[in-house]
C-alpha cells in the first residue's frame, strides 16, 4: 500500500473567467484568512477562511458547483479534499488567486 492521494478535481483561471463571463451558476469560495481577502479578492468571492468550513457546511449547498481558491491553491486543495469527501461538487482553483492576477486581472495584487 503506496501513500495513494487521491486527484483533487481542479479548475484553471481561465475556465474560471469562463464561468463569470457566461453567468454561470456556481459558488465561488476564499478560504484565505479575512485580511488577505480584505488586500485582493476575485469579484464574487465569498469569504469562508479554511478554520471555520466545517463549521459553515449548513451555508453551502451539495447541489452548488463550489470553486474554491486560496492564495496559490495549497489550502483551497484541503478544502476541496474535505468538501468532496462530505458529498459536495468542489473544485481547486489551480494557482489560487496569485494565477487570477497574473493571466486574468493584473490589477489585483497579493504582494
Amino acid at each position: 500500500m503506496g501513500l495513494f492521494q487521491p486527484s483533487i478535481p481542479e479548475i484553471t483561471v481561465e475556465e474560471l473567467k469562463g464561468k463569470i463571463d457566461r453567468k454561470d451558476l456556481f459558488v465561488l469560495i476564499d478560504v484565505r484568512e479575512p485580511h488577505e481577502h480584505e488586500q485582493a479578492r476575485i469579484p464574487g468571492s465569498r469569504l469562508i477562511p479554511l478554520g471555520t468550513l466545517e463549521s459553515c457546511l449548513g451555508q453551502l449547498s451539495k447541489s452548488d458547483e463550489l470553486i474554491v481558491h486560496c492564495r496559490s491553491g495549497g489550502r483551497s486543495a484541503r478544502a476541496v479534499q474535505f468538501l468532496c469527501a462530505r458529498g459536495y461538487r468542489a473544485f481547486n482553483l489551480s494557482g489560487g488567486i496569485q494565477a487570477w492576477c497574473e493571466r486574468i486581472d493584473p490589477s489585483i495584487s497579493v504582494d
